[in-house]
């Protein structure tokens, strides 16, 4: 029996130090998936969420962009920016909620999957609209904004996976950005590129083709 004590007490100081190492690893690992900035999940993060909740044929991908945010770092500073981006952070996360999933896929880009229960996910994403248009806390009232939202039903293209549709919602996004709809819905329609009027960053320009206006 003694040396069965001996051995344990021995082994104590080992398994406590595993144990913090792997407490540790796990905050490592979560931080590494969390954008240092808005604390909304990184893109690794967001999609590893996202295709969890994509099972749920109720799932809705919705993609979210600042408009004119260029413009506002340039003449306003980056801190302008980044308090922007914080504010629209934290309330795609509080409309999201726990049910779904809010991430920073880079620079002013957002991405959301929520579960559309009762079918009124066209009505809440329009008060979204209004609610991240509003003046952010901190920022000068000259620094005015808006979010052009972008969203799509996974059930209305069975097969697709996460990055087919965040493409089809960007399509939206895009087409809602140009027409100043505030919100488009994509088609069911197949999408189709043009050549131009594309968003600096990305190759070519594309449009939604017969996008339903929910805003």
């Amino acid at each position: 029996m003694s040396t069965l004590i001996t051995a344990l007490a021995a082994a104590a100081p080992l398994a406590s130090g595993w144990s913090l190492h792997t407490l540790w690893m796990r905050r490592r690992l979560n931080s590494a998936r969390r954008d240092p900035l808005t604390g909304l999940r990184t893109r690794e993060g967001f999609t590893r969420r996202a295709e969890v909740l994509l099972r749920d044929p109720r799932a809705v991908v919705v993609l979210a962009d600042v408009d004119r945010f260029k413009q506002i770092n340039d003449r306003h500073g980056h801190a302008a920016g980044d308090t922007l981006l914080k504010a629209t952070a934290a309330r795609l996360a509080h409309y999201v909620g726990s049910s779904g999933v809010a991430g920073r896929l880079g620079g002013d880009e957002f991405a959301a999957v929520v579960i559309d229960a009762h079918g009124t996910v066209a009505d809440l994403l329009a008060v979204l609209h209004g609610v991240l248009a509003r003046s952010a806390g901190g920022l000068d009232a000259a620094v005015q904004t808006t979010v052009s939202l972008g969203w799509v039903r996974a059930a209305d293209f069975p097969g697709e996976d996460l990055s087919a549709l965040l493409r089809r919602a960007d399509e939206a996004m895009y087409a809602a950005k140009q027409a100043r709809a505030g919100v488009r819905r994509a088609g069911l329609g197949h999408l189709f590129a043009t050549l131009a009027g594309r968003r600096a960053g990305r190759r070519g320009a594309r449009a939604a083709a017969g996008p339903q206006v929910v805003a």
